[in-house]
């Protein structure tokens, strides 16, 4: 696809032009530790020994360890996504520098394809295919994941990690579920603002801000998910899960001034955490 085929807008113009020239150490730093390199937050247990011990290789532990805590989230995902068989075909919607995309194949052993707006992030996964040698069954397209332009009915499993705010919920999920079989399974993780609060907040406008995104409220996801046959299965408030992760982050090298943001906007409970599982009926 040209160009001018997959971004449509000039807000879509402005995202791509940002990830494609985003060098964050947040996330090429800690996916150097393994070669599986994310653009998601983290969950679970902070293991507070890496703040331990020698001083001088102490951001370099910190480093493992919010790389391993990023890791754990995307392996939440996968389990959200029920039985996959080798033979099924999986779209990972907004893949990014292709972690979880590889993981996918290393635990079902299906094919996954990727799609991104940003040129260099599917140049950079390609590139990553290639040197583990999966290239024939892990495959990244510039496309834009509300058209993305593969077969009716062609995929048993999608996820969205991260990734919804750049978009309208109830166009994306038209595609969805245009794309999933009978019975297949979207897995959303993603941070939405609490409609109880009356709107976005400071600390969520500031996100906003950070990311040029649009933070969607916890209720549209529900709204568009029902308006396209797509019914939750579980709901997963990771709210309280990720703040460790955002913590240790703060006291990281990698650290961009955003932690802040987040850990206000979690703790003062105007942000969620959410992981969302629906099955296409």
């Amino acid at each position: 696809m040209t160009t001018s085929d997959v971004l449509r807008t000039d807000y879509q113009r402005s995202i791509a032009k940002y990830w494609d020239e985003e060098r964050d150490p947040v996330n090429l730093r800690l996916g150097d530790v393994d070669g599986f390199y994310h653009h998601h937050y983290g969950i679970g247990e902070v293991d507070v020994s890496v703040l331990a011990g020698p001083e001088d290789a102490r951001d370099e532990r910190i480093i493992a360890e919010l790389h391993r805590l990023e890791s754990a989230q995307a392996s939440l995902l996968l389990d959200h996504l029920g039985p996959v068989a080798s033979t099924d075909s999986l779209l990972d919607a907004g893949s990014g520098r292709g972690g979880t995309s590889f993981l996918a194949h290393q635990r079902f052993g299906c094919r996954v394809d990727g799609v991104s707006i940003s040129q260099t992030q599917v140049e950079f996964a390609n590139a990553q295919a290639a040197k583990r040698e999966v290239a024939s069954k892990v495959r990244f397209h510039f496309r834009n994941m509300l058209e993305t332009g593969l077969a009716t009915g062609s995929r048993q499993g999608i996820w969205t990690n991260e990734t919804t705010m750049y978009v309208d919920v109830f166009e994306l999920y038209n595609e969805f579920a245009r794309l999933l079989r009978f019975g297949g399974r979207y897995v959303n993780i993603t941070g939405c603002y609490n409609d109880l609060t009356g709107g976005r907040s400071k600390a969520v406008s500031q996100i906003d801000e950070r990311y040029t995104c649009s933070v969607h409220p916890r209720s549209r996801y529900f709204k568009a998910l029902a308006e396209n046959n797509l019914v939750p299965i579980a709901v997963v408030d990771l709210t309280a899960q990720t703040i460790p992760y955002w913590e240790l982050r703060a006291r990281s090298s990698v650290a961009t001034g955003v932690e802040e943001s987040f850990l206000a906007a979690y703790r003062e409970g105007s942000f969620h955490y959410l992981l969302i599982a629906a099955d296409k009926v």
